[in-house]
């Protein structure tokens, strides 16, 4: 009897974390080998005492899945959080939500990949300008008439001049189609460059000093279409050039 009575003072002063049953969580293949969910889910629990663990058959579910408003992301992958709507799973998604639940995320460091964030832009990004030219051959030209100074690509990463940015440099900048539009009037273009009808010629007496850089509207267009198809050097930083 006074061990039943015992058992009974010990459940009647349990933590809420102990008395309550845990609730699963289940995840992307992905987000488990990671690591994440044993960094954040002990300190949700800490927090707050409901206790969560990751668990497959999990009535808690992050998946990639669209569901309201997203609770992280890792890299282009977006993560939501689907819950039946009871008060404590719907306190969990509040949590990720939060300042806090934010700051524990992204606090998170993985061993392997990308990593995780929980902060979403809501501006609506800026349509890519979209270029007709033909790609293929752009990339051709760019390394005939741009090569010698510019490291276009893998084709010829060790041959461009070291003060001179690349086009995966270049292509990082905000304004790049801007700037390679209007290459052949931003210095030093203008001493060696000519656009069929749109470049006047050169000064008899200020010849090119280079062999001349020469192209037709066709072929920059071409250039567009291949640099717009490049990808962009991660920089880690905006990058300002004047």
């Amino acid at each position: 009897m006074r061990h039943a009575l015992l058992c009974l003072t010990l459940l009647a002063s349990a933590s809420p974390c102990a008395a309550q049953e845990a609730i699963g969580l289940a995840s992307p293949e992905a987000v488990a080998r990671s690591g994440l969910l044993q960094h954040i889910l002990p300190r949700f629990s800490l927090k707050t005492g409901i206790r969560v663990i990751a668990d497959p058959e999990g009535p808690m579910e992050l998946t990639t899945v669209t569901d309201n408003a997203p609770v992280f992301r890792r890299g282009d992958v977006v993560y939501f959080l689907h819950t039946d709507g009871s008060e404590r799973q719907e306190r969990f998604r509040d949590w990720l939500q939060s300042d806090v639940g934010k700051r524990t995320i992204e606090a998170f460091v993985p061993q392997d990949g990308p990593a995780y964030s929980a902060s979403f832009e809501t501006e609506e990004a800026e349509a890519a300008p979209q270029f007709n030219g033909n790609a293929a051959l752009g990339a051709k030209l760019s390394l005939e008439k741009c090569g010698r100074c510019h490291v276009v690509g893998e084709q010829n990463r060790m041959k461009g001049i070291g003060s001179t940015p690349s086009f995966g440099v270049l292509r990082a900048l905000s304004d790049w189609d801007s700037r390679f539009q209007s290459f052949y009037a931003l210095r030093p273009h203008p001493a060696f460059t000519q656009v069929e009808g749109i470049t006047a010629p050169f000064d008899a007496e200020r010849p090119s000093p280079i062999h001349p850089v020469t192209l037709t509207p066709e072929e920059l267009e071409a250039i567009l279409a291949f640099v717009a198809a490049t990808g962009a050097a991660d920089l880690g930083a905006p990058l300002i050039m004047k």
